[in-house]
């Protein structure tokens, strides 16, 4: 039985009641090999799973190397030392959206984990497990299960590799015990770094818990070397709820290792739940939220242990990682019957990825190469989702002021975030606060919010200015930090000030790698090194390359200006602008009383008009239900005497007192702009009953 939503409520209204693509039989089709040599393993390119990274640039090494143990490993690692090679560490689907995996320049060498996937030993008394980097989450769980054992908490994508996951901080969901970070959970670390002469351009770290410069290996962003093998305590308590005992800070399960979780979906008004929100966090174990602001809707995951003598087997197949097929890739959202609660183990409900599923390796179709084959929903073989993720985490003692923040922008623009639907709203986690250098600073919430990329630069999206709000509003006004695998290039701007321990971080990464060669232009931005990490140029804040100083940074020729926010006033933002013809209106109310509103009409082009611009307006007012009584024509006025575009005109209208300034409907004002013989004409509406 297959975990999904339920079919009533705000997501049944949301989702189709079947997926369509059930309806066929497909082969899943294996994502791409991130690695493309042109001879052999040399002169080679390295994506993301996605195809582009944020600044679209293209990633360029001189070879890439596929060690398949460790003593391979090492000396790889000691020639390119030894040749001053910078060194980057590749993982098998390249899931970081980031630079993290580019050398810089074109001369480095990347080290491919992909072979290095074994699982060397499982502990079943200690409760620990030993992997190579290159193991994924899918295999290690399937492991840990077979012994017995399950990883409490865990990223819900099982193409992770453990290497990777550990070097970005990638989480799970919950506030309880140690959190839902999987570097928290990691014991004994063998790493891989530059060495001098004397050690033979290598040296071969164990770093142990209790060791200082673990915490800095748990996230390290790949900074330090290479990871040979990390051992894993497997933490389990018992569902006896009074007989907890704690052993080494963790807590030990004392009944059966392999336990069960129950899953209900509810789904409730967004009113309260800047207020609910922490509350239900320690409330439930495995707790998140999806939130669907342009509907005031959200759907909690009501997610629990129960006794393992439950009756189910569910397995959870998470939406946005299912295979889809090319024709209908279209179809972003589906639904699966399933009735609630949804009982399964831990290890078929804790993480999804059935579209990493593929044909043997070698096998190879006879006709039509797409036909019947599914994909990951993001694979770039194909014309599907292309988008922009923005994952942050905000401290639970600000999460309520900022979730109110941006209900009061969905308040001005109902409409603005209907396209986040698409990709089943903002995803809410639950993450805590950890000892690693660059992991989490305080418990926090996690919003995790996919939108729309177009492909091309240039071109903006709808409601661009309400998003990048969002964006500047948590990084800027309530110090979010950013998910190191995720995220546009601003999220990353000044990040490194907001580590209390970046200068301890420093110091050990300076002494495993006084060269450098496992950094790179990108890294050496982000932490601080090496100027900044903003890209100023035509269009940049469209791609979050930058945040918008001038015009030129949006996309001026398209109606789009660098403006403040409207609630966070000290965001600049990407907004629309009202266009008549060729000339750009922006009208403001600037005051009103009783019976007279002033209207102030700002008209900006980039050339003079070739005839004199006249204004005209009138005015309309609607009823309850909406229907149009009553209409006047205020007035005409040129604008000559004011010079050519840009230019402000300021006007007094006096609405007739029929109108009352307490008509629901509100007033709405219509602008023309032109001669007699070229007219465009807009329409602003405003709600008099505020003045």
């Amino acid at each position: 039985m297959s975990l999904s939503y339920p079919r009533n409520g705000v997501v049944g209204g949301l989702l189709l009641s079947t997926c369509l693509f059930l309806l066929f039989f497909m082969v899943c089709c294996t994502p791409e090999e991130p690695i493309q040599c042109k001879s052999e393993n040399t002169d080679c390119t390295i994506t993301n799973s996605y195809g582009t990274f944020p600044d679209r640039s293209v990633c360029r090494a001189q070879s890439v190397v596929y060690p398949t143990t460790e003593e391979e490993l090492i000396a790889a690692v000691a020639s390119a030392t030894k040749n001053g090679s910078k060194i980057k560490v590749a993982t098998r689907y390249s899931s970081s959206i980031p630079k993290l995996v580019c050398p810089g320049g074109q001369d480095g060498l990347l080290i491919s984990t992909k072979s290095l996937n074994r699982v060397l030993k499982i502990d079943k008394e200690a409760k620990t497990i030993t992997v190579e980097p290159g193991v994924t989450l899918k295999e290690l769980i399937n492991e840990a299960a077979n012994a017995g054992l399950a990883l409490p908490y865990t990223p819900y994508w099982l193409g992770l590799t453990i290497g990777g996951l550990i070097s970005t901080g990638s989480h799970g969901s919950t506030l309880w015990v140690k959190g839902s970070s999987v570097h928290d959970y990691v014991i004994e670390l063998k790493i891989v770094s530059p060495g001098g002469p004397e050690d033979g351009y290598v040296k071969v770290r164990v770093l142990k818990d209790g060791d200082e410069d673990l915490d800095a290996a748990r996230v390290s962003l790949g900074v330090l070397g290479v990871f040979s093998q990390a051992y894993i305590y497997i933490y389990i308590y018992s569902l006896a709820w009074c007989l907890f005992s704690t052993t080494w800070g963790l807590v030990t399960l004392r009944l059966e290792p392999l336990f069960k979780r129950s899953i209900t979906y509810t789904n409730e008004n967004d009113s309260n739940l800047a207020d609910q929100i922490v509350n239900f966090g320690r409330k439930h174990e495995f707790a998140d939220i999806f939130w669907y602001p342009s509907q005031q809707k959200f759907v909690y995951r009501v997610d629990d242990r129960v006794p393992t003598s439950t009756s189910g087997n569910a397995s959870y197949d998470f939406i946005p990682f299912r295979p889809r097929s090319s024709e209908l890739l279209e179809l972003i959202r589906c639904l699966g019957k399933s009735d609630y609660p949804m009982v399964g183990s831990q290890n078929r409900l804790q993480a999804s990825g059935s579209c990493l599923e593929g044909n043997a390796e070698g096998e190879v179709e006879e006709e039509d190469e797409d036909a019947g084959k599914s994909y990951c929903p993001w694979d770039p073989r194909v014309k599907g989702e292309f988008f922009f993720e923005t994952t942050l985490s905000i401290g639970l003692s600000s999460v309520k002021n900022f979730i109110q923040d941006v209900q009061k922008l969905v308040k001005l623009q109902p409409k603005a975030l209907c396209g986040l639907e698409l990709y089943n709203g903002i995803f809410i986690r639950y993450v805590t606060a950890s000892s690693a250098y660059l992991g989490k600073e305080e418990d926090a919430v996690n919003f995790d919010i996919t939108y729309y990329r177009s492909h091309d630069a240039m071109t903006p999206r709808l409601y661009e200015d309400i998003i990048e709000e969002i964006e500047q509003m948590a990084l800027i006004k309530y110090r979010a930090l950013p998910h190191w695998g995720k995220n546009r290039n601003i999220a990353f701007d000044g990040v490194i000030k907001k580590y209390k321990n970046a200068d301890k971080f420093l110091a050990v990464k300076k002494l495993y790698d006084p060269m450098g060669l496992f950094s790179s232009e990108w890294t050496d931005q982000v932490l601080g090194l090496q100027g900044g990490i903003t890209i100023f140029k035509e269009g940049c804040a469209l791609e979050g390359l930058c945040i918008c100083q001038e015009d030129i940074h949006c996309a001026p020729s398209k109606g789009y200006f660098c403006t403040p926010g409207k609630v966070f006033k000290d965001a600049r933002v990407c907004s629309r602008r009202n266009q008549v013809g060729d000339v750009l209106v922006d009208i403001k109310i600037r005051w009103c009383h009783s019976h007279l509103v002033a209207v102030s009409i700002e008209m900006r082009g980039a050339s003079p008009s070739p005839v004199e611009p006249r204004l005209r307006l009138s005015a309309s007012a609607k009823t309850w239900e909406g229907d149009e009584w009553w209409r006047m024509a205020i007035g005409e006025r040129a604008t000559s005497g004011l010079g050519p575009v840009p230019a402000v005109v300021q006007v007094v209208a006096l609405l007739g007192s029929s109108i009352g300034w307490w008509l629901a409907g509100g007033c709405c004002l219509r602008v023309a702009i032109g001669d007699a013989n070229a007219r465009a004409s807009i329409s602003f509406c405003e709600n008099l009953r505020l003045c």
